[in-house]
């Protein structure tokens, strides 16, 4: 029908330029999805052309302890944590920030991209990807995640170091030669950088963040209260009372977990003010490093970044009273986008739309 119609036109002389651009456009849309991945230690979000975030579940994947089969991945795999047998693994294969299991990670990437491919009836096989990496990973780490995302189809790759991205996700003109400073506070690092004329002038990854945070609430618990809880109890704690520096809202909650003198079950209420202390320790390292960072500044560029602040993205940034603790300590207003939790891969996304004008800062695997 759709060529009787087209001959039709060609017969009664009407243009047919905006037909054809109309259908290569379709074309377009249906084989050349490009993906954009923020492939973080606590979660993986995955962005499509054409669609935006499509993907945000936890970066776990649960494995046959003896066969090394993949049994769940993602949001069905992050309910198994603390509750599987000894036969099954429940565990995130990147460490800070990092690949720490290759196979792993190749199977939960083709899983997203896969996913993708169902669920939106997209039928690229091979899409171009760009991948969010922390800030001076060595040149295996790259390899490692070049590879895992070749292998899970994609046709050509690029990396994107995670402060960048989440500056450009942001809304920061990291074009102008206007200084920016951007802190991502993840899961497995902090990402801290300042950028200007398209390039990085300073920067600092720390290997202190969600993870650490939880890991903190989970121990003071232990040695306060003498009471043992798992992973996901203690991420719980942290985001629904997770407080630093000074606050009047304080808020409690009933946690359950075991007894470490008596062997049995226990409940017990906690308050936003009690895991403040443990909370404030892991925050003070980042300061500390936000400092460095300011030092190595250029006193132009810090002048533009008083003015425009400095902006706080991840997860960390949602912590009750971050924003005016670092505020206090580094003297320099501070600012928390809306979209804190996805502007790394929505920045990565945007830089792929146009990799030429972002070519300074984006790395591409020659393979």
């Amino acid at each position: 029908m759709g060529l009787v119609l087209l001959s039709e036109y060609n017969k009664s002389g009407l243009k047919q330029g905006h037909v054809v651009a109309k259908a290569k456009r379709r074309f377009q849309h249906i084989f050349s999805h490009d993906i954009a991945v923020d492939l973080g230690t606590a979660n993986t979000l995955v962005s499509l052309n054409g669609y935006g975030i499509v993907i945000n579940e936890p970066s776990v994947v649960a494995t046959n302890r003896k066969t090394k089969k993949v049994i769940a991945i993602g949001t069905e795999a992050k309910k198994m944590v603390g509750r599987t047998p000894r036969s099954i693994i429940a565990a995130q294969p990147l460490v800070d920030g990092v690949v720490s299991d290759f196979e792993v990670t190749e199977h939960m990437l083709k899983h997203f991209v896969d996913t993708i491919h169902k669920k939106h009836r997209v039928m690229v096989s091979r899409p171009r990807m760009i991948v969010g990496l922390p800030y001076g990973v060595t040149e295996v780490e790259k390899r490692a995640v070049e590879e895992a995302s070749k292998s899970a189809g994609a046709r050509k790759i690029w990396l994107i170091e995670e402060p960048v991205a989440a500056a450009i996700g942001s809304g920061m003109d990291i074009q102008e030669e206007r200084g920016g400073m951007v802190v991502d506070i993840g899961g497995g690092t902090t990402e801290i950088a300042v950028l200007a004329g398209g390039r990085i002038i300073a920067a600092k990854s720390l290997r202190i963040a969600g993870d650490e945070m939880t890991e903190a609430v989970s121990d003071f618990i232990r040695d306060e209260y003498n009471l043992l809880i798992g992973e996901r109890t203690a991420e719980k704690v942290k985001i629904e009372l997770g407080q630093v520096g000074s606050s009047k809202n304080i808020k409690t909650m009933k946690v359950r977990g075991r007894n470490l003198l008596t062997g049995l079950p226990q409940e017990i209420k906690i308050s936003s003010e009690a895991i403040r202390k443990p909370l404030s320790a892991q925050i003070k390292p980042i300061i500390e490093a936000i400092k460095t960072v300011v030092e190595e500044t250029p006193p132009e560029l810090i002048s533009d970044i008083m003015e425009r602040g400095v902006v706080v993205t991840g997860g960390g940034a949602l912590i009750d009273g971050i924003d005016k603790l670092i505020k206090q300590e580094v003297q320099m207003k501070v600012v928390i986008p809306d979209n804190a939790l996805t502007a790394v891969v929505e920045g990565a996304a945007e830089a792929l739309k146009n990799p030429k004008e972002y070519n300074r800062i984006l790395m591409v695997s020659e393979k």
